[in-house]
Protein backbone atom coordinates (compact mmCIF):
# COMPACT_ATOMS: atom_id res chain seq x y z
CA UNK A 1 0.00 0.00 0.00
CA UNK A 2 1.43 3.39 -0.98
CA UNK A 3 2.20 6.17 1.47
CA UNK A 4 3.13 9.83 1.29
CA UNK A 5 5.40 11.89 3.53
CA UNK A 6 3.56 14.91 4.90
CA UNK A 7 5.07 17.77 6.89
CA UNK A 8 2.93 19.85 9.22
CA UNK A 9 4.11 22.92 11.11
CA UNK A 10 3.08 22.72 14.74
CA UNK A 11 2.95 26.05 16.58
CA UNK A 12 3.39 25.95 20.34
CA UNK A 13 3.95 28.60 22.99
CA UNK A 14 6.82 28.49 25.50
CA UNK A 15 6.79 30.12 28.94
CA UNK A 16 10.25 31.33 29.99
CA UNK A 17 10.96 32.89 33.40
CA UNK A 18 11.99 36.56 33.70
CA UNK A 19 15.65 35.53 33.84
CA UNK A 20 15.26 33.23 30.82
CA UNK A 21 13.51 36.00 28.87
CA UNK A 22 16.56 38.22 29.28
CA UNK A 23 18.85 35.46 28.03
CA UNK A 24 16.55 34.57 25.12
CA UNK A 25 16.24 38.21 24.05
CA UNK A 26 19.99 38.72 24.13
CA UNK A 27 20.52 35.51 22.14
CA UNK A 28 17.95 36.49 19.52
CA UNK A 29 19.33 40.04 19.24
CA UNK A 30 22.81 38.66 18.60
CA UNK A 31 21.45 36.10 16.12
CA UNK A 32 19.68 38.89 14.22
CA UNK A 33 22.92 40.91 14.06
CA UNK A 34 24.75 37.83 12.81
CA UNK A 35 22.11 37.14 10.16
CA UNK A 36 22.38 40.68 8.82
CA UNK A 37 26.18 40.53 8.86
CA UNK A 38 26.15 37.28 6.83
CA UNK A 39 23.49 38.68 4.50
CA UNK A 40 25.64 41.77 3.80
CA UNK A 41 28.61 39.49 3.13
CA UNK A 42 26.58 37.32 0.71
CA UNK A 43 25.22 40.37 -1.11
CA UNK A 44 28.64 42.04 -1.42
CA UNK A 45 30.32 38.87 -2.70
CA UNK A 46 27.37 37.55 -4.73
CA UNK A 47 27.74 33.86 -3.94
CA UNK A 48 26.06 31.26 -1.71
CA UNK A 49 28.76 28.63 -1.23
CA UNK A 50 28.56 27.68 2.43
CA UNK A 51 32.16 26.46 2.71
CA UNK A 52 33.47 29.87 1.61
CA UNK A 53 30.98 31.78 3.76
CA UNK A 54 32.01 29.63 6.71
CA UNK A 55 35.70 30.28 6.06
CA UNK A 56 35.25 34.06 5.88
CA UNK A 57 32.67 34.67 8.63
CA UNK A 58 32.80 31.83 11.19
CA UNK A 59 35.43 33.24 13.57
CA UNK A 60 34.00 36.75 13.30
CA UNK A 61 30.55 35.46 14.31
CA UNK A 62 32.06 33.60 17.27
CA UNK A 63 34.17 36.52 18.48
CA UNK A 64 31.93 39.56 17.83
CA UNK A 65 28.47 38.12 18.48
CA UNK A 66 29.46 35.38 20.90
CA UNK A 67 27.70 32.67 18.92
CA UNK A 68 28.40 29.04 19.69
CA UNK A 69 29.66 26.87 16.83
CA UNK A 70 26.29 25.32 15.97
CA UNK A 71 24.53 28.69 16.21
CA UNK A 72 26.98 30.23 13.73
CA UNK A 73 26.41 27.37 11.29
CA UNK A 74 22.62 27.68 11.65
CA UNK A 75 22.78 31.41 10.88
CA UNK A 76 24.70 30.74 7.68
CA UNK A 77 22.17 28.14 6.58
CA UNK A 78 19.28 30.50 7.36
CA UNK A 79 20.74 33.28 5.20
CA UNK A 80 21.60 30.94 2.32
CA UNK A 81 18.11 29.43 2.39
CA UNK A 82 16.50 32.90 2.36
CA UNK A 83 18.49 34.02 -0.70
CA UNK A 84 17.76 30.75 -2.51
CA UNK A 85 14.05 31.08 -1.77
CA UNK A 86 13.99 34.62 -3.15
CA UNK A 87 15.78 33.45 -6.28
CA UNK A 88 13.38 30.54 -6.81
CA UNK A 89 10.46 32.98 -6.43
CA UNK A 90 11.84 35.13 -9.23
CA UNK A 91 13.02 38.04 -7.07
CA UNK A 92 16.07 40.10 -7.98
CA UNK A 93 19.32 39.64 -6.05
CA UNK A 94 18.79 42.36 -3.47
CA UNK A 95 20.16 42.75 0.04
CA UNK A 96 17.99 40.83 2.48
CA UNK A 97 17.50 42.42 5.89
CA UNK A 98 16.41 40.44 8.92
CA UNK A 99 14.16 42.60 11.09
CA UNK A 100 12.20 40.15 13.22
CA UNK A 101 13.46 38.37 16.31
CA UNK A 102 13.71 34.81 15.04
CA UNK A 103 16.10 31.96 15.70
CA UNK A 104 16.37 28.77 13.60
CA UNK A 105 16.98 25.67 15.71
CA UNK A 106 18.33 22.30 14.56
CA UNK A 107 16.63 19.36 16.30
CA UNK A 108 18.81 17.54 18.85
CA UNK A 109 21.51 20.20 18.49
CA UNK A 110 19.91 23.58 19.14
CA UNK A 111 16.75 22.22 20.72
CA UNK A 112 15.00 19.15 22.07
CA UNK A 113 11.82 18.53 24.02
CA UNK A 114 10.05 15.93 26.08
CA UNK A 115 6.43 15.82 27.18
CA UNK A 116 6.79 18.88 29.41
CA UNK A 117 10.07 20.74 28.83
CA UNK A 118 11.57 22.50 25.81
CA UNK A 119 15.38 22.70 25.86
CA UNK A 120 17.11 25.39 23.79
CA UNK A 121 20.71 26.36 23.14
CA UNK A 122 21.44 29.99 24.13
CA UNK A 123 24.49 32.22 24.53
CA UNK A 124 24.54 31.19 28.19
CA UNK A 125 24.05 27.47 27.76
CA UNK A 126 20.92 25.30 27.64
CA UNK A 127 17.63 26.68 28.91
CA UNK A 128 14.86 24.39 30.14
CA UNK A 129 11.48 26.01 29.43
CA UNK A 130 7.93 24.66 29.90
CA UNK A 131 5.58 24.73 26.91
CA UNK A 132 1.96 24.04 25.98
CA UNK A 133 0.69 22.39 22.78
CA UNK A 134 -2.94 23.68 22.98
CA UNK A 135 -4.70 21.59 20.34
CA UNK A 136 -1.49 20.19 18.82
CA UNK A 137 -1.26 17.21 21.20
CA UNK A 138 -1.77 14.60 18.48
CA UNK A 139 1.45 15.69 16.76
CA UNK A 140 3.49 14.91 19.88
CA UNK A 141 2.61 11.22 20.14
CA UNK A 142 6.11 10.05 19.18
CA UNK A 143 5.26 9.09 15.58
CA UNK A 144 6.48 12.35 13.97
CA UNK A 145 10.01 13.35 13.01
CA UNK A 146 10.98 16.88 14.12
CA UNK A 147 12.75 19.24 11.71
CA UNK A 148 14.54 22.58 12.02
CA UNK A 149 12.29 24.74 14.18
CA UNK A 150 11.97 28.52 14.37
CA UNK A 151 11.73 30.42 17.64
CA UNK A 152 9.61 33.52 17.08
CA UNK A 153 8.97 36.52 19.34
CA UNK A 154 5.56 38.13 18.68
CA UNK A 155 3.03 40.04 20.74
CA UNK A 156 5.40 39.90 23.73
CA UNK A 157 5.22 36.11 23.62
CA UNK A 158 7.52 33.32 22.46
CA UNK A 159 6.34 30.73 19.94
CA UNK A 160 8.05 27.69 18.51
CA UNK A 161 7.22 26.63 14.94
CA UNK A 162 8.22 22.99 14.46
CA UNK A 163 8.03 21.13 11.09
CA UNK A 164 6.79 17.63 11.90
CA UNK A 165 6.98 14.85 9.30
CA UNK A 166 5.20 11.52 9.08
CA UNK A 167 4.37 8.88 6.45
CA UNK A 168 0.63 8.53 5.84
CA UNK A 169 -1.03 5.57 4.11
CA UNK A 170 -2.87 6.72 0.98
CA UNK A 171 -6.14 5.53 -0.46
CA UNK A 172 -6.70 4.63 -4.13
CA UNK A 173 -9.52 5.47 -6.60
CA UNK A 174 -10.67 1.85 -6.22
CA UNK A 175 -11.42 2.42 -2.53
CA UNK A 176 -13.20 5.77 -2.92
CA UNK A 177 -16.80 5.53 -1.65
CA UNK A 178 -17.82 9.21 -1.55
CA UNK A 179 -17.44 12.06 -4.04
CA UNK A 180 -17.78 15.75 -3.18
CA UNK A 181 -17.84 18.51 -5.80
CA UNK A 182 -16.66 21.87 -4.35
CA UNK A 183 -17.33 25.16 -6.12
CA UNK A 184 -15.38 28.16 -4.75
CA UNK A 185 -16.76 31.66 -5.17
CA UNK A 186 -17.71 35.03 -3.69
CA UNK A 187 -21.26 34.92 -2.34
CA UNK A 188 -20.53 31.41 -1.12
CA UNK A 189 -16.89 30.71 -0.28
CA UNK A 190 -17.62 27.04 -0.94
CA UNK A 191 -20.65 25.17 -2.25
CA UNK A 192 -20.57 21.39 -2.03
CA UNK A 193 -22.60 18.62 -3.65
CA UNK A 194 -22.03 15.06 -2.45
CA UNK A 195 -22.89 11.45 -3.32
CA UNK A 196 -26.06 11.58 -1.23
CA UNK A 197 -27.35 14.46 -3.36
CA UNK A 198 -26.95 16.91 -0.49
CA UNK A 199 -25.85 20.51 -1.11
CA UNK A 200 -24.10 22.63 1.53
CA UNK A 201 -23.47 26.36 1.21
CA UNK A 202 -20.64 28.08 3.15
CA UNK A 203 -21.89 31.66 3.16
CA UNK A 204 -19.45 34.31 1.98
CA UNK A 205 -21.55 37.47 2.26
CA UNK A 206 -20.17 38.58 5.62
CA UNK A 207 -16.68 37.72 4.37
CA UNK A 208 -17.27 39.78 1.23
CA UNK A 209 -18.40 42.73 3.37
CA UNK A 210 -15.32 42.49 5.58
CA UNK A 211 -13.00 42.33 2.56
CA UNK A 212 -14.73 45.46 1.26
CA UNK A 213 -14.07 47.18 4.59
CA UNK A 214 -10.37 46.27 4.44
CA UNK A 215 -10.18 47.52 0.85
CA UNK A 216 -11.75 50.88 1.73
CA UNK A 217 -9.57 51.31 4.81
CA UNK A 218 -6.45 50.51 2.81
CA UNK A 219 -7.42 53.04 0.15
CA UNK A 220 -7.94 55.78 2.74
CA UNK A 221 -4.56 55.10 4.32
CA UNK A 222 -2.84 55.09 0.92
CA UNK A 223 -4.25 58.54 0.23
CA UNK A 224 -2.70 59.81 3.48
CA UNK A 225 0.73 58.56 2.43
CA UNK A 226 2.32 59.05 5.87
CA UNK A 227 4.79 56.64 7.48
CA UNK A 228 2.28 55.73 10.16
CA UNK A 229 -0.33 55.08 7.46
CA UNK A 230 2.07 52.77 5.64
CA UNK A 231 2.74 50.87 8.87
CA UNK A 232 -1.00 50.59 9.40
CA UNK A 233 -1.48 49.23 5.85
CA UNK A 234 1.11 46.55 6.54
CA UNK A 235 -0.57 45.68 9.83
CA UNK A 236 -3.98 45.45 8.14
CA UNK A 237 -2.55 43.19 5.44
CA UNK A 238 -1.12 40.80 8.03
CA UNK A 239 -4.38 40.78 9.97
CA UNK A 240 -6.41 40.13 6.82
CA UNK A 241 -4.11 37.28 5.75
CA UNK A 242 -4.39 35.62 9.18
CA UNK A 243 -8.16 35.96 9.04
CA UNK A 244 -8.34 34.47 5.51
CA UNK A 245 -6.04 31.65 6.55
CA UNK A 246 -8.25 30.85 9.55
CA UNK A 247 -11.42 30.74 7.42
CA UNK A 248 -9.80 28.43 4.87
CA UNK A 249 -8.55 26.20 7.70
CA UNK A 250 -11.97 26.00 9.31
CA UNK A 251 -13.84 25.15 6.10
CA UNK A 252 -11.34 22.55 4.88
CA UNK A 253 -11.23 20.93 8.33
CA UNK A 254 -15.04 20.83 8.42
CA UNK A 255 -15.14 19.13 5.01
CA UNK A 256 -12.58 16.47 5.87
CA UNK A 257 -14.18 15.79 9.26
CA UNK A 258 -17.65 15.58 7.73
CA UNK A 259 -16.88 13.09 4.95
CA UNK A 260 -14.17 10.98 6.56
CA UNK A 261 -11.86 8.51 4.83
CA UNK A 262 -11.96 7.38 1.19
CA UNK A 263 -13.53 10.58 -0.11
CA UNK A 264 -12.76 12.19 -3.48
CA UNK A 265 -12.90 16.00 -3.36
CA UNK A 266 -13.19 17.70 -6.77
CA UNK A 267 -12.16 21.34 -7.21
CA UNK A 268 -11.90 23.68 -10.16
CA UNK A 269 -8.36 24.53 -11.27
CA UNK A 270 -8.26 28.26 -10.47
CA UNK A 271 -4.51 28.65 -11.03
CA UNK A 272 -4.96 31.39 -13.64
CA UNK A 273 -7.81 33.16 -11.89
CA UNK A 274 -5.97 36.53 -12.05
CA UNK A 275 -6.00 36.32 -15.83
CA UNK A 276 -9.78 35.99 -15.93
CA UNK A 277 -10.81 39.18 -14.12
CA UNK A 278 -12.57 40.53 -17.18
CA UNK A 279 -15.26 37.90 -16.53
CA UNK A 280 -15.86 39.19 -13.00
CA UNK A 281 -18.01 42.22 -12.16
CA UNK A 282 -15.77 45.17 -11.23
CA UNK A 283 -17.34 45.42 -7.74
CA UNK A 284 -16.34 41.81 -7.04
CA UNK A 285 -12.98 41.84 -8.78
CA UNK A 286 -10.82 42.58 -5.73
CA UNK A 287 -12.52 39.95 -3.59
CA UNK A 288 -12.45 37.32 -6.33
CA UNK A 289 -8.80 37.56 -7.36
CA UNK A 290 -7.35 38.24 -3.91
CA UNK A 291 -9.05 35.47 -1.95
CA UNK A 292 -6.60 32.63 -1.43
CA UNK A 293 -8.30 29.86 -3.41
CA UNK A 294 -4.95 28.15 -3.98
CA UNK A 295 -4.32 28.13 -0.23
CA UNK A 296 -7.76 26.54 0.23
CA UNK A 297 -6.72 23.82 -2.20
CA UNK A 298 -3.38 23.25 -0.45
CA UNK A 299 -5.01 22.98 2.97
CA UNK A 300 -7.65 20.60 1.69
CA UNK A 301 -5.04 18.46 -0.07
CA UNK A 302 -2.83 17.86 2.94
CA UNK A 303 -5.77 17.28 5.27
CA UNK A 304 -7.32 14.85 2.79
CA UNK A 305 -4.02 13.00 2.40
CA UNK A 306 -3.75 12.63 6.17
CA UNK A 307 -7.30 11.26 6.20
CA UNK A 308 -6.89 8.68 3.39
CA UNK A 309 -8.76 10.81 0.86
CA UNK A 310 -7.96 12.39 -2.51
CA UNK A 311 -8.22 15.90 -3.95
CA UNK A 312 -8.24 16.45 -7.73
CA UNK A 313 -8.53 19.67 -9.74
CA UNK A 314 -10.31 19.79 -13.08
CA UNK A 315 -10.83 22.23 -15.92
CA UNK A 316 -13.48 24.78 -14.82
CA UNK A 317 -14.75 25.20 -18.38
CA UNK A 318 -18.57 25.10 -18.61
CA UNK A 319 -19.06 24.01 -14.97
CA UNK A 320 -21.54 26.87 -14.46
CA UNK A 321 -23.09 26.67 -17.95
CA UNK A 322 -23.81 22.97 -18.34
CA UNK A 323 -27.06 21.42 -17.17
CA UNK A 324 -26.25 18.47 -14.84
CA UNK A 325 -29.52 16.77 -15.86
CA UNK A 326 -29.52 16.87 -19.68
CA UNK A 327 -25.99 18.08 -20.47
CA UNK A 328 -27.06 21.16 -22.45
CA UNK A 329 -24.40 23.89 -22.49
CA UNK A 330 -25.12 27.58 -22.98
CA UNK A 331 -24.23 30.96 -21.47
CA UNK A 332 -27.90 31.86 -21.45
CA UNK A 333 -28.55 29.02 -19.00
CA UNK A 334 -27.11 31.16 -16.21
CA UNK A 335 -28.36 34.47 -14.82
CA UNK A 336 -25.28 35.83 -13.02
CA UNK A 337 -27.09 38.76 -11.41
CA UNK A 338 -29.75 36.57 -9.80
CA UNK A 339 -27.37 33.60 -9.32
CA UNK A 340 -29.94 31.36 -10.98
CA UNK A 341 -29.35 28.56 -13.47
CA UNK A 342 -32.23 27.56 -15.75
CA UNK A 343 -31.59 25.11 -18.55
CA UNK A 344 -32.94 26.32 -21.91
CA UNK A 345 -33.37 22.71 -22.98
CA UNK A 346 -35.03 20.91 -20.04
CA UNK A 347 -35.88 23.88 -17.76
CA UNK A 348 -34.00 22.44 -14.77
CA UNK A 349 -33.55 25.32 -12.32
CA UNK A 350 -31.26 25.78 -9.34
CA UNK A 351 -28.65 28.05 -7.73
CA UNK A 352 -25.74 28.57 -10.14
CA UNK A 353 -23.09 27.70 -7.53
CA UNK A 354 -24.93 24.47 -6.76
CA UNK A 355 -24.97 23.65 -10.48
CA UNK A 356 -21.20 24.10 -10.63
CA UNK A 357 -20.66 21.81 -7.65
CA UNK A 358 -22.97 19.19 -9.23
CA UNK A 359 -20.95 19.28 -12.45
CA UNK A 360 -17.72 18.96 -10.48
CA UNK A 361 -19.23 15.94 -8.71
CA UNK A 362 -19.95 14.42 -12.17
CA UNK A 363 -16.32 14.97 -13.15
CA UNK A 364 -15.42 13.04 -10.02
CA UNK A 365 -17.55 10.15 -11.27
CA UNK A 366 -15.66 10.24 -14.59
CA UNK A 367 -12.34 10.25 -12.74
CA UNK A 368 -13.31 7.15 -10.75
CA UNK A 369 -14.50 5.35 -13.89
CA UNK A 370 -11.14 5.94 -15.58
CA UNK A 371 -8.90 5.27 -12.58
CA UNK A 372 -10.58 2.58 -10.47
CA UNK A 373 -7.98 -0.14 -10.54
CA UNK A 374 -7.11 -2.14 -7.46
CA UNK A 375 -3.47 -1.91 -6.46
Amino acid sequence: MSSIEITITSKIQIYPTTEQIEILNNTMFQVRKALNYISKYVFDNNFLKQSQINKDTYYYLREIYGLKSQMAQSCMKTVIAKYKTNKSNGHEFNLIKFKNLEYDLVFNRDYSLNSKIFSINSLEGRLKIPYQTKGMEKYFDGTYKFGTAKLVYKYNKYFLHIPMTKDYIQTTPFKINKIVGIDLGINFIATTYDSLGKTTFYNGKTIKAKRGHYKLLRKQLQELGTKSAKRKIKSIGSRENRWMNDINHCITKALVDKYGENTLFVLEDLTNIRNATEKVHINNRYTFVSWSFYQFRQLLEYKANINKSIVIVVDPKYTSQMCPKCGHIGKSNRDKKKHIFKCKNCSYTSNDDRIASMNLWRKGIEYIEHNSKEV
